[in-house]
């Protein structure tokens, strides 16, 4: 049966999403349960490109991402898919009619990721974070607002910088890695082998500046959403506040975490939060 198979893909991308990131499945349980299923699949698709690109250095990574983004097309086009991560997820694309176009500038972002080392510009550095963060955030919106356009577009900006501030915030807490490991190198204008005090602080306003319209757009969410979400951005925030008292020659020999005590504290203390009305 269809039906058997599709609850098989679902879970397989719930899967994905505990397996590969406690703290984004910790907030996705905060979620609705008419909608959490949908940001599964989401966030399966977009975990498995990221990891061909960034994991998979023992294979030809190119040939891999090609024949993903042709089963992508495929099971686009078919309503179906063998790959049930991609199952899953072309069911929730076609049930919110999310834009092929926000699949499109994801997968031009994560294909950048094969062969571009350095992003020299400022407008390298905005159009890679538009298809790396911005569309997914997009894409859960139309969740969020179950495909209401008008709420859609009312939110698109704001979601658009909680976005860019959760990739910020992964761009400099990841440096090390994505430095030393991949050889890439995201923020324009910045020596990483030589960050400084002042270049780090003007990421970080730069991130605060997200931050600040990202929150706009939480509290005008829709109830099945706000919680989960504000919990995202108070998790992203308490990374923010261990990097700004990390000293710059540091962040690059570390990796900040959030210890797995310290995301209970932040969801208990979101709560509050958000029954008292304090977001």
């Amino acid at each position: 049966m269809k039906a058997l198979f599709d609850t098989v893909s679902y879970q397989c991308s719930k899967v994905v999403t505990k397996s590969y990131s406690t703290s984004f499945s910790l907030a996705t349980k905060m979620l609705s349960n008419t909608i959490r299923m949908h940001i599964y699949n989401i966030y399966g698709f977009v975990r498995f490109a990221d990891e061909i690109v960034d994991s998979f250095h023992e294979y030809d990574k190119a040939t891999l991402f090609e024949s993903f983004s042709n089963d992508l097309e495929k099971a686009l086009q078919d309503k179906i898919s063998l790959n049930p991560i991609l199952n899953a997820f072309q069911y929730t694309f076609h049930k919110y009619k999310i834009d092929k176009s926000l699949v499109d500038a994801f997968m031009k972002s994560m294909r950048m990721d094969l062969h571009k080392k350095d992003y020299l510009t400022d407008e390298e550095y905005k159009e890679y974070i538009y298809g790396s963060a911005d569309v997914v955030g997009l894409m859960c919106l139309k969740v969020f607002v179950k495909g209401d356009e008008e709420k859609y577009n009312d939110l698109k900006g704001m979601a658009m910088s909680l976005g860019s501030a959760f990739q910020k915030v992964n761009f400099l807490r990841d440096i090390k890695a994505d430095f030393d490991d991949l050889n890439r190198s995201y923020f324009p204008n910045v020596d990483l082998n030589n960050l400084d005090e002042h270049s780090k602080q003007e990421i970080i306003d730069d991130i605060e500046r997200d931050f600040e319209e990202g929150l706009k757009g939480i509290k005008k969410l829709p109830m099945e959403a706000k919680f989960g979400v504000f919990m995202a951005y108070r998790y992203y925030r308490q990374l923010l506040k261990k990097l700004k008292k990390t000293p710059a020659l540091q962040i690059k020999d570390t990796r900040i975490r959030v210890s797995n005590p310290k995301k209970i504290e932040l969801l208990m203390r979101s709560y509050v939060k958000y029954q008292l009305n304090l977001m």
